[in-house]
């Protein structure tokens, strides 16, 4: 089997733990601040560990990309708890498609930080999401525990969002695997001081759930992600990761015995057809700049 093979069922595998990640919310008995920063934890050790291991550096270039570093790590500390979050209040199927709107959040936002702008398309693609996020709630009313999930999915989209596109623009010299070692470092430090009493009770199962969810489902899939690339186009990679949500739900229903609606499955559709729209048009635009330079 030659390397592109090797590495497109190699990404495909990546996406399926980053997919499984959701599942946790609702196996582990534990707040979303704690399980993310005991996975933070065990995904650190990790991936130092990698980065020794392949002989790569520890340190970071400047005192600058120390800063990038902790504001990144601040943003995916709020981000991985506003997302554990919305699958403990909206199941993983529903928080894991309210989520996935943070592509088109993503080109939305991306004009307060480049020279581009928007085309009626990305607006064609903003009101199929916001129709999509209509047919996956279920009442306009916080107290329903669906909606309100749905609500804090979209919050976290929108950190993810901007943690993408900060990465992106100051950070993306750095391979996954050393960008996530120093973010969840940052997240160690920031949520070790709100650290709940709860965590204490962890039963031997709950602890083994995050050693898994902290090594094989956070550190290895950024580990794999680096080598991927080195044999695939970013261009694959984005769409390949476009079936996240299609991976979470289906794991949702084998795993939890979740069963969601033909409607939120549409609605499913409608924003994850949106996603792969402006990634595959972000990667057009792209190629259309660099052949302009």
């Amino acid at each position: 089997m030659d390397a592109v093979k090797k590495s497109l069922i190699s990404l495909h595998f990546t996406v399926v733990l980053l997919g499984g990640t959701a599942l946790f919310s609702r196996l582990v008995p534990l707040s979303a601040s704690d399980i993310t920063l005991v996975r933070s934890v065990f995904a650190c050790i990790a991936l130092f560990a990698f980065l020794v291991l392949t002989k790569d550096t520890l340190s970071l270039r400047s005192r600058r990309d120390y800063l990038i570093a902790t504001g990144l790590g601040v943003l995916m500390a709020l981000h991985w708890i506003s997302y554990f979050a919305a699958m403990q209040y909206a199941g993983v199927s529903v928080g894991m498609i309210a989520l996935f709107t943070f592509p088109v959040i993503t080109v939305l936002i991306e004009p307060l930080f480049e020279k581009t702008g928007l085309v009626w398309q990305d607006i064609v693609s903003a009101l199929t999401v916001i129709v999509g996020v209509y047919l996956i709630v279920p009442e306009s009313s916080l107290e329903n525990e669906v909606t309100l999930g749905v609500l804090i999915g979209i919050g976290s989209a929108i950190l993810y969002a901007f943690r993408n596109i900060i990465h992106r623009k100051h950070f993306k010299q750095y391979s996954g695997a050393k960008a996530m070692a120093w973010q969840t470092l940052v997240i160690i430090a920031v949520l070790l001081p709100t650290i709940n009493s709860s965590i204490g009770k962890a039963t031997t199962q709950d602890w083994l759930m995050l050693l898994l969810l902290g090594t094989v489902f956070t550190a290895l899939p950024h580990a794999l992600i680096a080598a991927t690339l080195r044999h695939l186009r970013a261009k694959t990679f984005s769409l390949i990761a476009c079936m996240q949500p299609l991976y979470g739900v289906a794991l949702a229903i084998i795993v939890l015995d979740e069963s969601p609606t033909l409607r939120t499955l549409f609605g499913g559709i409608l924003i994850t057809s949106a996603s792969v729209y402006e990634t595959l048009n972000t990667h057009k635009l792209h190629q259309s700049n660099v052949q302009d330079e």
